[in-house]
């Protein structure tokens, strides 16, 4: 479980950043630089700090107040692989994972490889809020979403019917 992830940083306690009491992870690297990003700094590849599963799993279990935790960035499906490990042994713990892309789902499905894992970390998500950040549709209204065109996609129903299948949360 000593796999690496680089991080630009966690939230040990969020309610912003998806359903009930979130830890957010952070990761370092974003191929999309979207105008008006909320996290900028995340884009370079080479910033942030380097740690493992095993420190975000144990700094989860030091909260049992917690619901879920939220994979954000930075882009997430930059770090499939190593994310897919921490998304297995954090629903081990009972709570859920979610995660921000600004890749679509169906840029995700069709562009998933063996090589990038991209299909193995969706298969472990709860819910997924895709699609990159425009600026022009910003909304201060959206539920954990900042602008119109990104939606909360209940991932294993999606997976199960091949088909994109919305939460209620939207």
């Amino acid at each position: 479980m000593n796999t690496e992830l680089r991080l630009a940083g966690v939230i040990r306690e969020s309610i912003v950043d998806g359903p009930g009491w979130r830890f957010v992870v952070f990761v370092q690297g974003c191929p999309h630089h979207c105008l008006g990003c909320q996290n900028p700094q995340t884009h370079s590849f080479d910033e942030g700090y380097i740690t493992t599963v095993e420190n975000i799993v144990n700094a989860v279990k030091e909260d049992g107040l917690l619901t879920g935790v939220t994979l954000s960035g930075g882009e997430p499906f930059t770090q499939a692989k190593p994310l897919t490990v921490l998304a297995r042994e954090i629903r081990k713990l009972g709570l859920d994972v979610m995660a921000f892309s600004g890749y679509t789902y169906e840029e995700l499905i069709n562009g998933a490889t063996e090589e990038n894992g991209w299909l193995e970390l969706l298969s472990e998500l709860s819910l997924l809020i895709d699609g990159r950040f425009v600026e022009s549709q910003k909304s201060l209204e959206l539920r954990f979403r900042g602008s119109r065109n990104q939606r909360i996609i209940d991932v294993q129903k999606s997976l199960s019917t091949n088909t994109v299948v919305l939460s209620e949360l939207n």
